[in-house]
């Protein structure tokens, strides 16, 4: 049977399904966790079975988890705990939750969340506000990630030791948010896309304010803010913010440098670096290549020979397609005394490493990936007003407009500006952390095997990407890691076409699963063979 059939949640009611619990539970307490005795008939009944409610998950036929709920005392903790009202919050609902068990091979899928999303639903549904579960102390790690606070002594008995734990509703709900929400949206819980990426609660609730005009105070209040914001993140001078995205900024860019005179020279060790080739020449400009191997830096020597008669030079600081951080610093050094312009794209560096852009003539960036807002605002900074004879390039495309307009000539949206302010705030402050964790990342994948695409000396800390073993298909990886509640990507064609993998820290990441999510891809890549599914034990069972 496929791991990846649809799965249905219900409660259960039909005579069928209560004697697939009977099986699980045996399955479970008696055979993994020596809890109960075993008996012949492989089944075992529990002792509150006609007072629990089960939630279970189906898949056809096959029962591949459940979890029991019950409000009326005595609890089974009341016969394990002496006193247990001793330690419980007075004034609160109580509910004990029991029995979960979910089949070996569906341990690492989106099983639990769902059992989890419709316990909650249930508990809500029936006025409980405080849960109360015998932990197993193989998963005390995911119980506190959960938000369960342990109290009292343990109970059972050797092999089969509980902790007794509580926990309210409201925080239960606040520590699955993100496996609820992927629940509901049928996506994975856990996002580590280059985008979109995770956005910040706080951030999210910039969308359900109410619109305001574009043409208003209010909104060049707002406008006015954002700029002063990247100005500072950036020291930029100028900064045009537009609808759209960072191919309509690089557009944008190119049109710019259709107006100067003088011959250019792109930089390319990456799609990205391409695909500045691609917008060059759809502008018709005067320009050379200078191009290296995916994944290798570029070599100041060799380009200081290529810049002799070039008026600008345009390059990928951040090269997403390989996670390449390009030496900025020292092309700006080349440049400088030649008199050569510098424009960057610095879409994926923004928000991920410090960008210094005040002597950039022109660089690009986006809302979404390293910044943490919703994709959908293009940016343009300059280091001079923009040319006057703007008006031979199409009317959106061109800055002094924006200039003339107070940097909002058409349609733009408030809720979109607003998030992204709101994501600006302090953003700065993760450049550290961000290294450690792409260092720990490295090590991670090194120990497995793995071939980073970017040696460490030369690799931004917001995106690590993977080559795969041979035999191993980068679609079946992330399908396991979607099971998992992980999603990375591998579905970009340049991916694709190399069987490669990203991993990748921008936006509001899960920063506390990198562990799990590393040793789930780790497991997910030794797999034996992309067309079988089974997946690592992980006991999550309780009692």
């Amino acid at each position: 049977m496929s791991l990846f059939q649809p799965l249905v949640y219900k409660v259960a009611t039909e005579p069928h399904e209560f004697e697939l619990i009977h099986e699980l539970n045996h399955r479970t307490f008696v055979e993994e966790i020596p809890q109960h005795r075993g008996n012949t008939g492989r089944r075992l009944v529990d002792r509150f079975h006609a007072e629990n409610t089960y939630v279970v998950c189906m898949a056809a036929s096959e029962l591949v988890g459940m979890v029991a709920v019950r409000g009326q005392r005595p609890f089974s903790l009341d016969h394990k705990l002496a006193e247990l009202d001793g330690y419980l919050p007075r004034g609160r609902r109580a509910c004990e939750i029991r029995l979960l068990a979910v089949e070996p091979r569906y341990r690492k899928t989106s099983v639990f969340a769902g059992l989890v999303l419709r316990l909650v639903q249930l508990a809500r549904a029936r006025g409980f506000d405080l849960a109360l579960i015998s932990g197993t102390v193989r998963q005390l790690k995911l119980y506190r990630h959960l938000g369960f606070e342990p109290f009292g002594p343990r109970v059972g008995t050797p092999g089969a030791e509980y902790q007794p734990m509580m926990l309210t509703l409201e925080r239960f709900e606040e520590c699955v948010r993100p496996l609820l929400s992927a629940q509901e949206s049928g996506s994975p819980a856990f996002s580590f896309l280059p985008g979109p990426v995770s956005i910040a609660p706080e951030v999210q609730e910039t969308l359900r304010e109410a619109p305001i005009s574009h043409r208003g105070e209010p909104f060049r209040r707002l406008m006015g803010e954002v700029r002063r914001q990247l100005a500072a993140l950036t020291g930029a001078h100028h900064v045009s913010l537009l609808l759209g995205s960072g191919t309509l900024a690089n557009d944008v860019v190119a049109g710019q440098l259709s107006l100067q005179p003088g011959k250019g020279l792109i930089l390319a060790n990456g799609e990205f670096g391409e695909r500045l080739i691609d917008h060059a020449r759809r502008w018709r400009l005067d320009f050379d290549v200078h191009q290296r191997p995916w994944g290798q830096p570029f070599e100041p020597a060799a380009i200081e020979r290529e810049l002799e008669g070039k008026t600008w030079l345009w390059l990928v600081h951040c090269e997403t397609s390989t996670g390449m951080l390009n030496d900025l610093q020292s092309l700006r050094r080349l440049c400088a005394p030649l008199g050569v312009d510098v424009c960057v794209d610095a879409i994926s560096s923004l928000g991920t490493v410090t960008c210094d852009l005040r002597d950039i003539a022109f660089a690009t960036g986006v809302s979404g990936k390293g910044l943490g807002a919703y994709p959908g605002i293009a940016m343009v900074f300059h280091r001079e007003p923009p040319s006057a004879r703007g008006n031979r390039l199409p009317r959106y495309l061109d800055l002094a407009l924006y200039a003339r307009e107070g940097g909002c000539p058409f349609t733009h949206s408030s809720n979109l500006l607003a998030a992204l302010s709101r994501a600006l705030d302090g953003l700065a402050s993760r450049y550290a952390t961000l290294s450690d964790d792409a260092a720990y990342l490295r090590r991670q994948a090194e120990a497995a095997g793995l071939r980073v695409a970017v040696p460490a000396a030369h690799a931004a800390p917001c995106v690590l990407t993977f080559a795969l073993p041979r035999g191993t298909h980068g679609a079946n990886v992330a399908e396991r890691l979607a099971a998992s509640g992980y999603a990375i990507a591998h579905a970009s064609a340049y991916l694709a076409e190399r069987n490669w993998i990203q991993v990748a820290l921008m936006g509001d990441y899960a920063r506390h699963r990198l562990p799990e999510m590393m040793a789930a891809l780790r497991q997910a890549v030794h797999a034996h063979g992309d067309a079988q599914h089974d997946m690592p034990k992980r006991a999550l069972p309780h009692g």
